[in-house]
């Protein structure tokens, strides 16, 4: 389907699709809004308006804890509960750091050997070639969670499993993108290598990778800043991380550490994608 025709044609199928799934779960009643969402939304908004950090400075250095009958039961000094906290929040974010790192960097150089043998104008053996993009493709359908679910299951609880979900979910994505940045290269500098008698190596050193590097580099980037926000959601399954401490204060209600934790992953990830921003810049 090419031309004005075929856009209208894919715009008419999504629409199609869009009006089935809204209609099929309007009709099993699957859509709905719960008891008094506006009141539910408003308190929830409240909590958040409170983040726990605060209380490093205004929390009540003698909070008392009192049962029933009025007796008390001990004394708390917020000031030092939160300033013990978020010790351990500065550790879960480094945590979920290095996972993300270490994650992306082993899928990027697992994806590396696949993307090769996947770029249809390098011409691998056509068997290697269907293997290759059928193992990418495998790996970059099955979501990152389910990963970790099996690999805790398989390696125990904590940042090793994190990071072969990481890895294992992103050598498919890098494998895609890798895969088609060499695609996308000018085939007249490959000829030029081969028509020399380069072997295999030789052309892709010469000719393939020099071409590709910068684009890889911004992929990389691209990857690993997405791995960032997706190894926040790790530690829900064990893996550690800023996931724990989310865990934690969902179960418990605690939502003003929820909005602590929350603003540290939004700090962190903004930060990353204007350095990151930055090298992808620099790289044109």
């Amino acid at each position: 389907m090419k031309g004005r025709f075929g856009f209208l044609t894919l715009v008419l199928l999504y629409a199609a699709l869009v009006v089935a799934c809204l209609s099929s779960l309007l009709a099993q009643g699957d859509i709905s809004w719960g008891r008094q969402p506006w009141v539910n939304l408003m308190n929830t908004a409240q909590d958040f308006a409170k983040p726990s950090f605060l209380d490093l400075w205004w929390g009540n250095s003698q909070l008392e804890y009192r049962s029933d009958d009025g007796s008390l039961l001990r004394t708390e000094n917020r000031q030092l509960v939160e300033k013990k906290y978020l010790t351990g929040l500065a550790r879960a974010t480094w945590i979920t750091v290095s996972i993300a790192t270490l994650g992306s960097l082993l899928g990027a150089l697992l994806a590396l050997p696949l993307a090769v043998l996947s770029a249809r104008n390098l011409a691998a053996p056509r068997a290697l070639r269907w293997c290759a993009q059928g193992l990418l493709s495998v790996l970059r359908s099955i979501h990152t969670l389910v990963f970790g679910l099996v690999l805790v299951g398989i390696v125990g609880l904590g940042p090793t499993a994190g990071i072969l979900a990481i890895a294992l979910h992103s050598t498919g994505t890098y494998g895609k993108l890798f895969a088609e940045s060499i695609e996308a290269i000018d085939m007249s500098a490959i000829e030029a290598v081969r028509s020399v008698g380069a072997s295999p190596a030789q052309v892709f050193f010469n000719a393939v990778w020099p071409a590709v590097l910068p684009q890889w580099v911004s992929s990389h980037l691209y990857v690993w800043e997405f791995n960032i926000r997706d190894s926040t959601i790790l530690g829900l399954i064990g893996a550690g991380g800023l996931g724990l401490l989310i865990t934690e204060a969902t179960s418990l209600f605690q939502w003003g550490r929820l909005s602590t934790v929350l603003l540290v992953v939004i700090v962190l990830v903004a930060s990353f994608d204007a350095i990151s921003g930055k090298i992808r810049k620099a790289l044109l």
